[in-house]
Formats: structure tokens, sequence, C-alpha cells
């Protein structure tokens, strides 16, 4: 099939942006909406379930479950689980060092290991030997060996100063002085995790397995049935795993003590389970004051600019199918960011969750003013918000805008932040200035900032992104605005900027090895204008920026104290990047007026193969899964959704019962758990995971691989 042709549905997508807001809006306002509020509501649930592994609510586990776990299950899920890489989650499934964690987590890794002629993304890949695992270059994982409380070492430090900038300068020195000193006296990697935003602080120390090798990868299509259409939604039909191995210091498989055994059978609905990983990052204990800020200010502006960066790489995308490889990263990376902006927004805009927000804020500070020791220490917290939070309004997100070379950006604005600062050095003699801009090394210079490589039509397009979050920005009665663009928009003003730009051709560029200062400057160049008369704004916000977070960080540590304080264990921290786990259960749960089940089936896969007339993209089947192979139980169980509390980072995650038993993978959330960063509802809020019946069914019947399946069922090399 032409690759043109598969694309066409998706570029759809992107031509009808503003009929899939309106719709996505909807659908989620509706199930918002849902939620009721009443004078009995625990708010404290609102907070989630990602709990520490140094305070678990082990009596919360009795109560809800009639489960007490002991220290050596606590242990075991601790240090089974690790780190994966620089963002995702995995865990030991062997005493050999096998771990299992997500494709998506390792794509890149895939592809570096592939030999001429491979096509590991398209094609797979499968071990037959232990010689044949390929080492992964540059990646680790990190196994959580033990947690320290640090919390009245850091506040000592932070103490002993006056000013806010002070307290946060102490406490990075302190946290910096902690994790050296550890480092030395273990030999383990150290990391000072702030909690409650500051209201404490604990050290983790970490073992590191820095020899990975890749055992076994599905191919990229069925471990992305859906791709960016079913990107944060339910019910999927997906097989999102992979398996790599730690090896020692002598070449051989890692021997570990703790390890997930595997199930192959899953778990049932109802059942009590676990989610053992890293969630990123959430926002569930700020201020309503900065709440309103980040869903005024900041996520409009975020939604707006990736909307339009995404749609710039899709043209190519579709535009240029030989280009795939290139592209598709891109594609879905900036798909996923857009979703997650969109989804916490819907959920910020939600007059419901924002209530809920206010109420438990309106209880805390009801608590605060009944306590005249509570009063004292914590009763300026709001008002202090508050008025920080209206200079940040005021600065908007002017600081983005003028910002030359934060990601996302047109490289038109790197390459004039070179020339600008050319023109500078043109004021010093020749002998003064930096090496690369001397008379005798101009013209390799200018080469080096206009490669021939330049890919204009992608970078055109990127700067009509930049373009209208200008215009987003500053509006269009900005001066700025009307000289850079003429008070034209869009492609027009892409061609209205370059054709009064040096930057529009490379020749014109490589030129001003040959002008002077004032020749250059005379060319009236409006990226050079546009530098010009953005700087010493950038820098005043900046600066103000800055000193706006010192003092937030601060407020926030205060606004962390003051929880702990009141609530004690009862509420976990925010997510923070490092190891949680979360309880729940399988479940389906109501959407767009109808029901989704607690487990997908085989049969599901199939069915969006064949609706969708058979193509390639985006719910396509490879050769191999086209017909059901042999064996293949069409009921088998192929994903579930579960009540678990997950957010980015959680990927990779392995999901294990009563019993420590492997159960299913995490590979996404629903659409619902993107408001989650906000405030967390168990009503629809689900993990996505791929179930352990269906995937090791995939293993036996389509993919073959019979010595890792023995390992895997006996949870050791045989």
């Amino acid at each position: 099939m032409n690759k043109i042709n598969r694309h066409k549905m998706t570029f759809n997508f992107i031509k009808k942006t503003a009929v899939f807001t309106a719709v996505f809006f909807l659908i989620a306002n509706i199930a918002f909406a849902q939620q009721t509020l009443s004078p009995n509501t625990n708010y404290l649930t609102d907070f989630g379930k990602m709990w520490t592994f140094d305070d678990l609510p082990l009596d919360y586990f009795m109560d809800e479950y009639g489960f007490e776990p002991t220290e050596e299950w606590i242990e075991k899920l601790q240090k089974a689980a690790v780190q994966f890489g620089g963002g995702c989650s995995a865990a030991f499934v062997s005493e050999d060092g096998l771990i299992l964690t997500n494709h998506h987590c390792a794509r890149g890794g895939i592809v570096s290991v592939q030999e001429e002629g491979e096509d590991l993304l398209k094609d797979g890949f499968y071990a037959e030997t232990l010689e044949d695992e390929r080492i992964i270059e540059r990646l680790f994982v990190d196994q959580l060996i033990k947690i320290i409380d640090v919390t009245e070492e850091i506040n000592s430090a932070m103490n002993q100063f006056d000013s806010d900038k002070e307290k946060v300068d102490a406490r990075n020195e302190k946290i910096k002085e902690i994790e050296n000193k550890y480092a030395d006296e273990t030999g383990l990697v150290t990391r000072v995790v702030t909690l409650y935003n500051g209201g404490k602080y604990s050290l983790y120390l970490y073992k590191r397995y820095s020899d990975i090798r890749l055992v076994m990868a599905p191919e990229f299509q069925i471990a992305s049935t859906g791709w960016d259409w079913d990107n944060f939604t339910y019910p999927r039909y997906e097989l999102d795993f992979m398996f790599v191995r730690a090896y020692d210091e002598n070449g051989e498989p890692m021997k570990v003590d703790h390890f997930f055994k595997y199930n192959a059978e899953g778990a049932e609905e109802g059942e009590p389970i676990f989610i053992i990983g890293r969630p990123g990052s959430t926002n569930r204990q700020l201020s309503v004051a900065e709440l309103e800020y980040l869903r005024d200010i900041q996520n409009p502006f975020m939604i707006q600019y990736l909307d339009e960066v995404y749609k710039a790489y899709y043209e190519m995308f579709e535009k240029y199918p030989e280009r795939e490889s290139e592209l598709l990263n891109r594609v879905m990376g900036f798909g996923n960011s857009r979703k997650v902006f969109h989804g916490r927004q819907i959920g910020i805009t939600d007059e419901t969750l924002m209530n809920r927000k206010k109420l438990f804020e309106s209880k805390l500070r009801n608590i605060v003013e009944n306590d005249p020791e509570l009063k004292s220490e914590y009763g300026h917290l709001w008002e202090s918000f508050e008025k920080l939070f209206n200079e940040k309004r005021e600065l908007g997100y002017k600081d983005f805008v003028y910002n030359l070379v934060p990601w996302g950006r047109p490289k038109y604005l790197r390459i004039a932040k070179d020339i600008y600062e050319l023109v500078e050095e043109l004021n010093l003699p020749n002998d003064e200035r930096k090496e690369k801009f001397k008379e005798e090394n101009l013209k390799s210079t200018l080469e080096e900032i206009y490669p021939e490589d330049f890919d204009e039509e992608l970078e055109r397009k990127i700067l009509r992104a930049f373009v209208s979050s200008v215009y987003f920005e500053l509006g269009d009665d900005n001066q700025l605005t009307k000289k850079l663009f003429n008070d034209k928009k869009g492609n027009e003003a892409v061609d209205y900027i370059l054709s009064n730009s040096v930057l529009g051709s490379r020749e014109k560029v490589l030129s001003l090895a040959d002008k002077s200062k004032d020749e250059i400057l005379n060319l009236k160049d409006p990226f050079i204008y546009f530098i010009e008369n953005t700087k010493d704004e950038l820098q005043r916000i900046t600066d103000k920026n800055k000193e706006i977070n010192q003092t937030l960080t601060v407020l926030n540590q205060e606004l962390g104290k003051l929880i702990v304080k009141v609530f004690g264990n009862q509420m976990p921290p925010d997510a923070t990047g490092t190891l949680r786990l979360s309880d729940g259960v399988i479940k389906g749960y109501e959407y767009n007026g109808t029901i989704a089940p607690g487990k997908t089936t085989y049969y599901g896969l199939y069915d969006r193969y064949f609706s969708f007339g058979q193509k390639l993209y985006p719910w396509g089947l490879t050769p191999n899964w086209q017909t059901p192979p042999d064996g293949l139980e069409l009921s088998t169980p192929i994903n579930f959704a579960a009540t678990l509390d997950i957010v980015g980072g959680n990927s990779g995650s392995s999901i294990v019962n009563k019993n420590g038993e492997v159960i299913g993978l995490v590979f996404d959330g629903n659409m619902e758990s993107l408001a989650g960063n906000y405030l967390f509802i168990p009503e629809n809020n689900r993990a996505v995971a791929v179930d352990s019946k269906g995937l090791i069914e995939s293993l036996k019947h389509v993919y073959k691989t019979d010595r890792l399946i023995e390992e895997l069922l006996n949870g050791k090399i045989k």
C-alpha cells in the first residue's frame, strides 16, 4: 500500500484540529460533570494513591483489601522494581537479570543495536541465545536500595538565613553536600528527593546497572497500534512491551535477589493489585492561586504552541513518507505533549474539579485560622500566593516567546542569535574577539551557523508556529508584532519575514563574513530587530521570574510543611520521578454514554484492523499478525484498565498481585487520567496496561520465544 495514502486519514486530523479540541473538551467535561460534591467528601482522596515505600499506609491496605503487607513483601517490591534510563519504569522478572518494560521506553536503543540490512522497529527482535543479546550503549537502570529522611538537616541549613534567595541557595548547597557524602561512603548513586514541595526531604540511594542488553522486542506496529489516535484512550489493543537483561562486570547475566515472578493467568476484576514505578510529576498540592495561573496563562499558551508545532511536523511526515524514521519520534512526541496539556486544561477548567480544590484549601485555611500556633506560622501563605501570581500574570509568557533557543523553536532564531553575537563581537579588535568570530574564522563559523543540510521547508513550518505564538502572546496591535509581520499571519507572515531577512538564503548569511558591523545592522534584518528589541525585556522578565520562583519555592515548602503537620501520611506527596506504590483493582467505567470493559481481548484487535479496511495505519497489523496464528485464543485478554494512580513516568511499571507476581504492564492512562495532574478522581481515572496473559500468549503463538517463555515461567534461566 502506498505510504502517502496510508497517512491521508491522519492528515485529516490536523485539518480538523478545532473540531477535535471541541469534542475532546465536551466529552471530558461531561465526564467531570458526573462527579458530585457533598459535605461528606473525603478530600484527601483527591490527592491520590502514590505512596512512598518508607511511608506505606498499612492500615489502609488492611481496611480496603484485608491485606497486610509484610516487611519482606515491601522489600521485594521496592528492589524488584527499577528506574529505567532517563524517564521510564521497569522491573526484574527473573533471578538472572531479565527486565520487563515498555517498547516505547527504549525505541532509540532498539534502533541503535540494529545491524546492516535490519529494521528492528519494523520487524522486531529476538535473541535466540544469550550470546545473541545485544548491548544497548548508554542505557542504565537504577534499583532503589535505601531511603533516609534528611528533612531536619536541610531545614536547619535553610533556617540560618532570612531572604528567600539565601534559603534556596542554602538548601541546594546542603542537598549537594548530602548527596556527595553518601555517594562517597556507599558507592551508590544518590539523590535527595523533595516531597510535599519541601515539607519532607528523603535521600534515595540506588544501585546502578550499566550493562543492559536487548533480549526481545516486538515490531513497532503492534507496540503502538492506534498511534496518535489511541494515545491516552481506552479501550485499547496494544502489546507495548520489551525485554532487556542486566549483566554484571564480568559480562555474565546479573544475579538478583529480588524479582517479580510472572503470572501467566493475569488477575481477576476486583482483585487487589499494585503498581510499582516512578511517576514523573503531579501538581495536586499547589495553591488555588497557582492552579488558576496555570489554567489562565501557562496551559493555554502551551496548547496553542504545541498544536502548531505538531501540525508542522505532521505536514512533513505526511508529505515525505520516506523520512518516516526521522520524523516519527517528533510527531509522536509533540502529539503526546499536546494531548497532555489539553487533558490537563480540561480538568483545571472544569468547575467541579476547581470547586473541590477550593473547598480543600478553605478547609485547610480554617484549620490554620482556628489554631493560634499554625496561624502565626502559616496564616500569611494564601495572601502571599495571590500576590505572587498576580505578578506572574503581568509577565505573561513573554519569556518563552522572547527566548531564542528552547525546544520546538525554529532554527532561524538560533541563527539570528549567533549573527547578533557576531555583530557585538565586531565591536572588538580582532585579537580580542572569541576565536570563532576572528576574521580568519568568520567564513567557517558562518558555514556552521547555516549548514548545507539546513531543512528550509521544515524550518519554515516551525517558524509559522512561532509566528502564531507571538500573535497569541503579544496580540495583533503590538508594535513588535506589526514590525515583524506587517499584519500578516501564517505562511504569509513567514514569507514576509524571510523575504526581508538575510536568513532567507544560505548565500546571504555566508556573505556576512565580508561585511562590517554597520553594514549588517543597516540590512534592517527583522530577526536582528527582534533580538535587539526584546533582549532587555527578556533579561528583566528572566530576573523577575527567578526572584518570583525563589519566593515560590519557599512558600510551597511552607505549604508542604503545613500539609504534613495537619494530615501526616494520610496524604501521599506529589509525584517526583521516584519509586512509588499505588493500589487499585481492574475495573471498567462509564464513558461517552456507554461502558468500557475492565479487559479487552484479541477479538478487539482484529475488529479494529478489519473495521478500518485492513490499512496499515493506524490500526494495521504486520503480516505475522494479519491472520490469527494457530493456538491463539481470541478471547484472551490483551489489555486492561485499573483504578491505579499513575502519571507520565509510570510507563513500563509492572503491576503485581498480593503475591508479588506480575499480572500486567502499564503503558498509558486514559483521557480522564490527564486531569489527574491536579486531582485524582477514581471513578473514571484509569491506568491502561498489557495483560500478562495476553503478553505471554503472543510470545507462545506469534513470536515462538521458547527460551524467553521458559525463563519467565521458571523465574530463572533453565
